[in-house]
């Protein structure tokens, strides 16, 4: 597995830089193998050190983020989401995943049924900037809201994220 570890505003101890790939290594390897990209990103907040952790493999990609005092007991606590959300979609990705993943692993885990829609909702999409998206947004007091980009003429989203920040995502065919 390529590992790349990067820090906002602060040092990466290469002690840590050891710890993570080998961790990385012993613990997701048996999901992805060695063609795997992880990527963790180290930041500070007040006294927490938030860890996020994106592996891509076969075109799919894991994130997790955690925070913790410590920068392993958050890199382990999102290793431990990753393999939480791959155990909890097994029957879904397992076909993206290593052959030899789920030999003899988790067979207590109980197959998840299909996604159920609950909801098929068409929406007429006017032209606007993503300034007016967010205040759309806000004013249906809804987390994402898919528009219509004046600039582009794209479809593309605005989503507001945990730390009351927003987003904007805008589509790449590849």
């Amino acid at each position: 597995m390529k590992t790349t570890i990067t820090a906002k505003k602060m040092q990466i101890p290469q002690k840590f830089t050891e710890y993570a790939e080998t961790t990385l290594n012993s613990r997701l390897n048996k999901f992805f193998g060695d063609e795997a990209d992880a990527r963790v990103t180290m930041s500070c907040h007040k006294n927490l050190i938030i860890i996020e952790l994106t592996v891509e493999y076969n075109n799919m990609i894991y994130r997790a983020e955690q925070s913790a005092v410590d920068k392993e007991d958050a890199l382990d606590a999102s290793i431990d989401k990753i393999i939480r959300q791959i155990r909890k979609n097994k029957t879904k990705i397992e076909k993206k995943l290593k052959e030899s993943a789920f030999v003899d692993a988790y067979e207590d885990v109980v197959p998840e049924s299909e996604y159920e829609v609950i909801r098929h909702k068409k929406f007429v999409m006017r032209p606007m900037d993503v300034e007016e998206a967010i205040l759309q947004m806000n004013l249906l007091g809804h987390t994402f809201f898919m528009f219509a980009n004046a600039e582009t003429g794209e479809t593309n989203v605005v989503y507001k994220r945990a730390d009351g920040k927003y987003a904007f995502l805008e589509p790449i065919i590849d």
